[in-house]
C-alpha cells in the first residue's frame, strides 16, 4: 500500500490523540460511546459526519475528512469484522480507518492499502471490563 500522505497522517495522529482521551463508563451502550466520540472530536475542533453513508447499505459511524471511525461495543466475530472493514476501505471516501472497541482487536495495520488503527477502550480505563 501507499504510505499515508503527511496531511492524512497528521489527521490520523490528531484523531487518535483525541480518542485516547476518552473515558467511557463501564458497560456503556454503543450510543454512549458515539456521544463521547462526537463530543471529543467537537472539543478538538475536528469536523465529523455521524453515520456517514459510504455507499448503498454501508454507513460508517464517523467520517472525519477521509478518516473513518467505527465504534464497536463488543468484540465482533473476526470474520464479520474483516468483511465490514473491507467494505469501508473499498470506499474512495476512506483513506484511513480507526476502530474504537472495548479491547485490542489485533487488526492488520493495513487493509487493501488503507491504514487501520484500533483504540482499545479498556486500555484507556486502566481497569478490566466486566
Amino acid at each position: 500500500g501507499e504510505p499515508l500522505d503527511s496531511a492524512l497522517e497528521n489527521d490520523m495522529r490528531e484523531i487518535l490523540r483525541v480518542l485516547s482521551t476518552l473515558r467511557v463508563p463501564a458497560a456503556p451502550e454503543e450510543y454512549d460511546i458515539h456521544a463521547l466520540v462526537a463530543a471529543a472530536l467537537e472539543r478538538a475542533g475536528i469536523a465529523a459526519r455521524h453515520e456517514a453513508r459510504l455507499c448503498p447499505g454501508c454507513r460508517i459511524d464517523f467520517l472525519c475528512g477521509h478518516v473513518g471511525i467505527e465504534v464497536k461495543k463488543n468484540r465482533p466475530p473476526r470474520a464479520s469484522l474483516m468483511k465490514q472493514i473491507a467494505r469501508y476501505v473499498a470506499s474512495p471516501d476512506i483513506s484511513a480507518l480507526i476502530l474504537v472497541a472495548p479491547g485490542d482487536l489485533r487488526l492488520p495495520r493495513e487493509v487493501c492499502g488503507v491504514s487501520v488503527e484500533c483504540v482499545a477502550l479498556a486500555r484507556l480505563w486502566g481497569v478490566a471490563l466486566p
